[in-house]
């Protein structure tokens, strides 16, 4: 008698669409490569529609072990061509050599592949027990994405959604659903595709199982346009909001002081003759606020000495308040915390309040696990470990309440909704992204604040030391923008709109119901697994049921 082990695990597909061997590894890989091509500076964002089709592909009659690997490929060529410049930062400015920069990229690349494999692996492991990708794919991807954004501090850097940041109509819907109910939306589309491929290519096309992807097809275009008019009569809100909305000007000051001198004390005075120059000039202007980036003055500007009163001297003489990027630092009980703090100065040149970076960059601010790794240090040198702040605050300004976002910060939804839910009618974004050199990551870190605009319907101006520094109106769109390793300023007007979104009021809650669904799918799948279980033992057992 044969033993049950021996016999074959039936597939939910036809035999047909299983793929060879060859392929199965060249199609994850093709799928990453387009999705790294989906995102700036070298792609576009159409690419991401189908960019997960190869894969999807290649997980037809996968077992999850199998699917596993598969999606590990992927997930390991998008994220080295998404995150390439990181072995620059560590070379350049972490003083690593050339070997153990890249292996630090490699490292991160692996990590963040698991959660493609993990995908992979989720989305055949459903397929086996009933459950079409059509349904288990968005749920799994969007859930996972998530789980990446907020493990370990989170690193949701370039997630699905952000590859749409020029697709205006489209984004809107982020302030209902945040960035994931976008990237739902793609993967689903994907989904789609891959289903429709499969059928045709083996010509299972009168087949109930083809009618139902072709519904599921209708379904999936019908919420694609649905979105689409969404965003089409938010739009149209929005602009007859801003047209009778309170306006003010700003500067935003680009200094593009070079990363390899700007912490030289030699360089001090230059750096802030620079400052001095462009912020002057720009006075003409007349704006009610001037914005420097992130660190622009390289020295502790609390200190009251010749390099203080300087910075007051050019907010005096420029009559209009300044807000500038600083390092700071506290000393209590003998112990000295170090910050990466926002100064706002009134046109008097008295400090009007402060904000202190609440969300670090890991191995740039501080080193995690520093006791269980003594061996890595930070790649910001010169400076301690930096402290967080207290939380995120509006500033007190006169007329309005500016939250600051310096840096990193900008790439976390809950940062700016937090300060949307405590009366923030401005997002500043100050940031230096002189470490990144002439790479893909500025504009990746520009496509990211551009969400936190719509997620908030705020205004967004961010001031970068080397660029890209940009106006961001409240529906995402770009209005004004610099040029990488310029030295100028930017001036123009922003307006105060209060127009409440669902993000805002209720945050990820399109997530929390995803998560729900995946769960209600997973009792289901292994409810199934049982109920068959049982049932081929009582055959194994009573033999088959009789005929009647």
């Amino acid at each position: 008698m044969t033993s049950n082990k021996h016999i074959p695990r039936q597939t939910i597909e036809p035999p047909g669409l299983s793929v060879p061997y060859g392929r199965a590894l060249l199609m994850p890989l093709a799928s990453g490569v387009l999705l790294f091509l989906s995102f700036p500076k070298f792609g576009l964002g159409i690419f991401a529609w189908a960019a997960l089709v190869p894969l999807l592909l290649a997980l037809k009659n996968c077992r999850p072990g199998a699917a596993m690997r598969r999606g590990f490929i992927t997930g390991l060529v998008f994220n080295i061509g998404l995150l390439y410049w990181i072995s620059y930062v560590v070379v350049h400015y972490g003083y690593m050599p050339l070997y153990m920069g890249i292996g630090a990229t490699l490292l991160l690349a692996c990590y963040l592949a698991f959660y493609f494999a993990a995908f992979a692996s989720g989305a055949a492991w459903f397929e086996q027990r009933g459950i079409p990708q059509i349904l288990s794919a968005p749920l799994l991807f969007t859930c996972l994405e998530y789980v990446k954004s907020q493990l370990l501090t989170g690193f949701p850097w370039e997630n699905l959604a952000y590859s749409q940041y020029l697709s205006i109509r489209l984004i809107q819907i982020a302030d209902v659903t945040g960035i994931y109910g976008l990237t739902f939306l793609i993967v689903l589309v994907n989904v789609v595709m891959a289903d429709l491929i499969g059928r045709f290519k083996t010509g299972c096309r009168g087949e109930p199982a083809f009618r139902r992807i072709a519904v599921a097809a209708a379904l999936s275009a019908a919420l694609v346009i649905g979105v689409t008019v969404y965003g089409s009569l938010r739009l149209a809100q929005i602009d007859k909001a801003l047209e009778g909305a309170k306006e003010m000007t700003l500067a935003l000051i680009q200094g593009n002081i070079e990363q390899d001198i700007k912490w030289n004390p030699l360089y001090q005075q230059g750096t802030l003759a620079v400052y001095r120059s462009l912020s002057l000039g720009a006075a003409a202007a007349k704006p009610e606020l001037i914005i420097w980036p992130e660190t622009a003055t390289p020295f502790y500007f609390q200190d009251i000495d010749d390099l203080h009163r300087e910075v007051v001297d050019i907010t005096k003489k420029s009559g209009t308040s300044l807000l500038f990027g600083s390092p700071s630092y506290q000393t209590k009980g003998g112990v000295t915390t170090f910050y990466n703090s926002a100064f706002l100065l009134s046109p008097s040149g008295v400090l009007s309040d402060r904000y202190d970076k609440v969300h670090l960059v890991p191995f740039g601010e501080y080193v995690p696990l520093r006791r269980l790794f003594p061996f890595m240090s930070k790649i910001v040198v010169g400076i301690g470990d930096f402290g967080s702040g207290k939380g995120y605050e509006p500033l007190s300004f006169p007329g309005f309440r500016p939250g600051i976002l310096i840096c990193y910060e900008a790439i976390f939804p809950a940062a700016a909704r937090t300060y949307k839910r405590r009366g923030a009618d401005l997002l500043v974004n100050i940031t230096n992204d002189a470490w990144f050199g002439r790479t893909s990551a500025p504009y990746q870190h520009l496509s990211m604040t551009a969400f936190r605009a719509v997620e908030n319907r705020l205004f967004a101006a961010r001031a970068a030391n080397t660029g890209i520094s940009a106006i961001i109106d409240p529906a995402g769109r770009i209005v004004s923008q610099t040029g990488l390793f310029r030295r100028t300023a930017l001036t123009g007007k922003v307006k105060f709109i209060d127009i409440k979104t669902c993000y805002t009021t209720y945050g990820d809650v399109f997530v929390y119901l995803c998560s729900g669904v995946l769960v209600c799918l997973l009792i289901i799948s292994l409810m199934k697994r049982r109920t068959n279980h049982a049932g081929k033992i009582a055959r194994n057992h009573y033999g088959p049921p009789l005929e009647n």
